[in-house]
């Protein structure tokens, strides 16, 4: 018996009472805990009895677990551990690191209503990785059966090197040697999450297929073994997967790769009578340790083709940047920046999705480039696409990719961003722009995981970790329905704004140097600001941000002199007339009109003048009046 209450999240104050010594947690309901909170995943983790107590077991879940006692908190997210033991007491804190819902664990007893031991006859466990020799030798004494594992290698060896081609060879040869088998589904381990993934299911009818057991999954890890439940619903009870299918009897085997399982491989039986017996387990496991092979070249031969995607993409979005590697890198010493970068320390190694808003040309960019290079996926791919770039049809193939003749033009197959950034981080720049159809695809990738190319029937699975960003209010997007809200709140976990450049003008200073030594150096040139240009950059409102600002320094440096001085008169002239002289054109107090309108039009003469190198009749012409009349005002003025 397994007793939970919920102290923090939407349930809060709830209570379960589990009696199975199996029992899932998750947003979805088929759980035996269903925790309804966004940020919990559909299967999020697992509570079993074994060896006389309860271990917690995260499913590589979107945001993790951790586990809390007396407290210390000890994090299940694969950097040492996915499970540990459980104890009354024990505080699970599931999902988003700094609003997580939390369990507290009130009991935990030994199940009555099936014993280990109960468990323990209702499957046949028949063949460990130790045993497969002994099998090799029955078939090279057994004429009948070394026919049978002929035609079963010449069936797989038809699939060639497209994975998809190889598991429908492989299910193919299932049927026609296990004849009780009506479904077929393959499971296979994603790297670097190590999570098992179905990769492909069929039947004999070729009718829609509902996928195998995870529970069966989970079983066969666990002993390291292949398995046989004879009755399917009564002893994986808890497994809604196989009561929906109407299972009613199962096997599975591992394809192991030395002492490393690298897939599980399973097969049964959706008719009332026939039940699998050890015979047809051994036929399997002899498959499977025929068929790895096959699956393991396939493989490397998709890995080898995404790097060759990879190192052309990486000439795409590399060549041209020197990428951000750390918060440090990027330059910003005011307290709101500081702030920024605190928050994001807490998330960076999280699988947590970050959406960073702010206006254009504040950095969104480059402070996904930090996240990801500070972050364990470094070593991965970091792509970035405009949303609003493309339309719907090219976006939708820049991301998932397509087929070779998927529609006109498509030559050649061609690999999305989401497989080129696997194990790594998309950057997904003004989001609020995607179409409804592609938002649909992306809340898919989110929850699942699964990406398909356009014009594929193959569903492909990705490890990417998604930044998001956009200028506009996706809050008032959604609220107009121009995004979905189930989308916002899966981009939306982690949430970061970014401050305009006129809310911290204490870093344009940091940001003029910075830019005026990147440009000095590409174009070769000993230039230098005078100190109250640099005043003049601080004072302007830069409704363009950082990017308008480096526009603006590298404009200045190619008009300089090689030696000189860059002087107020060398600005823009829209930012001259804010910074200048609009900053004098004020009421001072105790000055009469007649004198506030003459320091005006002092300003305005010394400006043209500086405009003009001191030129008075080109001055003149400027202002819109005659050399002489310039010449009257300078006199009136003691220029």
């Amino acid at each position: 018996m397994v007793k939970l209450e919920v102290l923090q999240g939407e349930l809060a104050g709830t209570r379960f009472e589990v009696e199975y010594p199996f029992i899932t947690l998750g947003r979805l309901s088929e759980n035996k805990v269903v925790l309804t909170d966004y940020h919990i995943s559909g299967e999020h983790a697992q509570i079993f009895w074994e060896e006389n107590q309860y271990i917690y077991h995260d499913l590589r879940s979107t945001n993790g677990s951790i586990i809390e006692r007396e407290g210390k908190q000890i994090h299940l997210d694969g950097s040492e551990r996915w499970e540990m033991p459980i104890r009354v007491g024990d505080k699970l804190l599931l999902g988003a690191p700094y609003s997580p819902v939390i369990l507290l664990c009130r009991e935990l007893a030994a199940p009555s209503n099936v014993s280990e031991s109960e468990r323990s006859t209702k499957v046949v466990f028949t063949r460990t990785i130790d045993q497969i020799d002994d099998l090799r030798g029955k078939v090279a004494n057994d004429t009948n059966l070394a026919a049978i594992m002929y035609h079963m290698v010449q069936t797989i060896g038809r699939g060639g090197l497209e994975l998809n081609q190889v598991l429908k060879s492989v299910s193919e040869a299932v049927f026609n040697l296990i004849e009780r088998s009506t479904n077929v589904s393959i499971f296979l381990k994603s790297e670097p999450s190590s999570r098992f993934r179905m990769v492909y299911a069929c039947n004999r009818k070729n009718q829609d297929n509902i996928g195998g057991s995870k529970s069966l999954i989970q079983l066969v890890l666990k002993r390291k073994a292949a398995v046989i439940v004879a009755d399917a619903p009564e002893e994986l009870s808890g497994s809604a997967s196989i009561l929906a299918a109407d299972i009613r009897s199962i096997m599975a085997v591992p394809f192991w790769t030395g002492n490393q399982i690298i897939g599980v491989l399973q097969c049964d039986n959706r008719g009332k009578a026939g039940l699998f017996n050890e015979k047809d387990l051994e036929y399997l496991t002899l498959l499977s340790y025929q068929a790895t092979l096959a699956i393991e070249n396939a493989r490397l031969y998709e890995r080898l083709s995404v790097n060759r995607e990879k190192v052309q993409s990486e000439n795409t979005y590399f060549k041209a940047r020197s990428p951000i590697h750390c918060f440090d890198d990027i330059i910003g010493e005011s307290k709101a920046m500081k702030d920024i970068f605190l928050q994001l320390e807490k998330v960076i190694d999280t699988r947590v999705a970050i959406h960073v808003m702010g206006e254009t040309g504040t950095g969104k960019e480059l402070i996904a480039t930090a996240i990801h290079f500070q972050s364990r996926r470094k070593d991965k791919m970091f792509v970035a696409q405009n949303c609003a770039a493309l339309t719907e049809t090219l976006l939708e193939s820049e991301l998932f990719g397509h087929e070779k003749g998927a529609f006109t033009g498509a030559e050649k197959q061609k690999k999305g961003l989401f497989e080129i950034a696997d194990g790594g981080t998309l950057f997904l720049d003004e989001i609020a722009d995607m179409s409804p159809t592609l938002q649909v695809k992306l809340l898919r990738v989110l929850q699942e995981g699964e990406i398909r190319p356009v014009g594929s029937t193959e569903v492909k699975f990705v490890d990417v970790r998604i930044v998001s960003a956009t200028h506009k209010s996706l809050k008032e997007e959604v609220a107009s329905g121009r995004f979905r809200e189930d989308l916002f709140y899966r981009l939306h976990v982690f949430p970061i704004e970014l401050p305009p450049l006129r809310e911290r003008r204490d870093d344009i200073p940091l940001l003029v140097n910075h830019f005026l030594e990147k440009y000095k150096q590409d174009m070769k040139k000993e230039v230098e600001l005078d100190p109250v240009t640099v005043e003049e950059l601080r004072e302007y409102q830069w409704k363009g941000n950082i990017r308008e600002l480096e526009n603006e320094i590298q404009r200045l440096v190619i008009l300089a002199d090689e030696g000189g001085s860059i002087m107020p008169c060398d600005l823009s002239p829209h930012q001259r007339k804010e910074s200048s002289i609009m900053a004098e054109q004020t009421y001072v107090k105790g000055e009469t009109l007649k004198k506030m309108m003459e320091d005006v039009e002092i300003a305005i003469i010394r400006q043209a003048l500086l405009d003009s190198g001191n030129n008075k009749t080109q001055a003149a012409k400027n202002l819109g009046i005659t050399r002489e009349g310039l010449h009257k005002k300078l006199s009136k003025y003691n220029f």
